[in-house]
């Protein structure tokens, strides 16, 4: 029952993500075709300040509900669940509005002296006020995942994505006549609109399965000292986050402006900072939906799985789950980079797009490495350890930026980012490796499949090139319906995934 409730609940996080970032790519292919690349870069510059101060309002805390109410519901205390779950809003509805506060009242500030643009002003006045309703909305999110049902956030966050982009389209459409500035600010208020119904579809839910909670039997007394244990959990991770997303939002705002004293880069900085943030990267992690769907799902069960002692499901999960990270890193990786190109020009009719995409390509898998592995962290109670290492990485990442990107622009920030994906994705993989004792046969997990994903698509790349295919969506349907079947096959034929393993990991 329990296995199947996982899957279940993956597929349903999986598609949803998978309908949530195709909408969003599709979004912001609209967004570029009205506003450019330089509304975009001006849109990232002011979505930055958006993701620190979203930061101050929700992270840390959604994990510590999932993993308390976890532990809570399986020894069956309604009383217990409850408590954590409004101790959990009182406190990010107090730092919500706090930050809501600074950021309003200090929008001229930081427009003026971090952002270096007054046209981010008014955009910068709205987005706080979504701020509570996000900050309530995870702790809802973190609710639903520790009782195993995917549903309410998925239909909230499918509800609050379409209200987005009707509310955003109408908005721009209306205000974009009057500049970058009116129109960045009605996306922002789009934003608004959409945060306040997520919220009240998870609010409803919520009050749905409230009850269900009589249901449970346990001890008589939940256990005291609730903000206690959440502040635990929550701050090593909100700590972590609060530094290092103010840390990445510093690099956001230093990229574009040591960019532009590159002498080949010049007054294009705005856009070339625009078309990596905003238009490669959402493209770079879209078929990482399924992991990022395992990685949430994961965190009760590995906190669950540990607090029992059952290492040796820690361990085969984890093995399993690297295993299945990598080879789905590999052949994306692949397909990016002989196809970036086409990929680019279809989805935004851009050859730069393309270009950023196929130079890229090389570091998905570590991406999508470092990605879950953090996920799996702390579900193990490692916050403090990923913490650590997220500060380090965005230091050296903006003391390089400060160095490198004046003397080498663009590719120097390329050469960054390989070095950055490298050192997070070896240091998080390494720790979870410890912590969980997995072990790992690099040739047939590793090496076989990274060559297999890689030979495969520039065969197919080249066959494609030999036939006068006039269309780039024609291309990339034919690129992919060869290289992933024959990926398949030869993860059986070389022994990286048997059919009892598969068996096993779905357990």
């Amino acid at each position: 029952m329990k296995k199947t409730l996982f899957i279940k609940n993956a597929l349903i996080l999986t598609v949803s993500s998978l309908v949530l970032r195709f909408a969003g790519i599709i979004f912001k292919v609209w967004l570029a075709s009205l506003i450019g690349s330089e509304g975009i870069g001006l849109y990232q510059l002011i979505f930055s300040v958006y993701m620190l101060v979203s930061t101050f309002a929700s992270s840390g805390i959604s994990t510590a509900v999932t993993r308390l109410i976890a532990e809570e519901a399986a020894l069956g205390t309604k009383k217990g669940c409850v408590r954590i779950l409004r101790r959990a809003v009182e406190l990010t509805l107090i730092i919500a509005v706090l930050t809501l506060l600074a950021v309003f009242f200090g929008a001229e500030f930081i427009a003026t002296e971090f952002l270096g643009d007054i046209r981010a002003v008014k955009a910068l006045k709205i987005l706080p006020f979504s701020l509570p309703f996000m900050g309530v909305s995870s702790c809802l999110r973190g609710y639903f995942i520790a009782r195993r049902k995917a549903e309410p956030s998925a239909v909230a966050q499918i509800t609050e994505q379409a209200v987005r982009i009707f509310a955003v389209v109408l908005l721009v459409k209306a205000f974009l006549s009057k500049g970058l500035e009116i129109a960045c600010a009605a996306v922002m208020f789009g934003d608004f609109i959409s945060e306040a119904i997520g919220l009240a579809v998870l609010y409803f839910s919520y009050l749905a399965d409230k009850r269900k909670l009589n249901t449970l039997g346990g001890r008589a007394d939940a256990p005291k000292g609730t903000l206690r244990r959440i502040l635990h959990i929550a701050a090593p991770i909100t700590s972590g986050r609060y530094l290092n997303t103010a840390l990445r939002t510093a690099e956001n705002l230093l990229v574009p402006k040591n960019l532009a004293k590159f002498p080949a880069t010049g007054a294009t900085a705005l856009s070339q900072f625009g078309m990596i943030k905003g238009m490669a990267l959402p493209i770079l992690f879209f078929p990482s939906a399924i992991l990022g769907s395992v990685s949430t799902l994961l965190i009760p069960e590995m906190s669950e799985a540990a607090a029992k002692e059952r290492f040796s499901v820690v361990r085969s999960t984890t093995e399993r789950i690297i295993k299945l990270t990598a080879v789905i890193g590999f052949i994306f990786s692949a397909i990016f980079f002989v196809g970036g190109e086409e990929i680019g020009n279809l989805i935004y009719g851009e050859e730069s797009v393309g270009f950023l995409l196929k130079a890229l390509a090389p570091i998905v898998p570590l991406m999508y490495l470092d990605s879950i592995s953090d996920g799996i962290l702390k579900g193990l109670d490692q916050q403090g350890f990923t913490f650590k290492n997220s500060v380090f990485d965005s230091t050296i990442r903006i003391i390089l930026i400060l160095i490198i990107l004046p003397k080498s622009g663009l590719n120097g920030f390329l050469g960054i980012m390989y070095f950055s994906n490298f050192l997070t994705c070896f240091l998080n993989v390494g720790r979870l490796i410890k912590v969980s004792r997995a072990k790992l046969k690099t040739a047939q997990d590793i090496l076989l499949p990274l060559i297999s994903a890689f030979c495969i698509s520039l065969l197919a790349d080249t066959f494609l090139r030999i036939i006068p295919l006039k269309f780039e969506l024609v291309y990339i349907i034919f690129l992919c319906l060869i290289c992933l079947p024959l990926y398949v096959l030869m993860l059986f034929l070389f022994g990286t995934f048997k059919k009892d393993e598969i068996k096993g990991f779905l357990k």
